[in-house]
């Protein structure tokens, strides 16, 4: 009950009941605060009770304690094993997330690596796609997202507009 009361805390709040109450009355207002903490004691023991007949037989090992969140998870989640909760676990740290992610990495940089020379542009002007230089049955059929028709070297900056900046 008194957890969080430090020693030099409890010292202050015995000057403060000697302060207010005088050392004569003390005695009778501690017996009477501690008379008072049984009866509630004894009130809620009772209502526990109560509460235990009325709902029957099947929660004769409930406990009141279990309805705080932390207890309640510790109790029928982490210490049972119904559901397959460890089988959960063996497979969540089966997974190294850092090979994972240097693999998805190496792929992405295989990906962005330099491609050959694109063939010349079409004669459209235009800088439509173009496939590599692999037989689209090499690639897949899919054209190169990477590369540009045009050669990017003499590829012209964009217009700069002063105004919209």
């Amino acid at each position: 009950m008194f957890f969080d009361i430090g020693p030099l805390e409890l010292v202050a709040i015995v000057v403060l009941a000697v302060l207010i109450f005088g050392p004569d009355k003390l005695p009778k207002v501690i017996q009477d605060v501690t008379g008072f903490i049984r009866k509630v004691r004894a009130f809620s023991d009772s209502a526990k009770e109560d509460i235990r007949s009325e709902l029957g037989p099947e929660f004769k090992d409930f406990e009141f304690e279990d309805l705080k969140p932390r207890n309640f998870v510790r109790k029928h989640v982490l210490e049972k094993d119904e559901y397959g909760l460890r089988e959960l676990a063996e497979i969540r740290d089966g997974f190294d997330l850092k090979k994972e992610m240097a693999d998805v990495t190496e792929a992405v940089r295989d990906s962005t690596a330099p491609r050959p020379a694109p063939a010349a542009p079409a004669a459209s002007g235009g800088a439509p796609l173009s496939l590599s230089k692999e037989s689209p049955a090499a690639s897949g059929g899919r054209p190169d997202m990477f590369t540009k028709g045009a050669d990017p070297s003499r590829r012209e900056p964009p217009p700069f507009d002063a105004d919209a900046t």
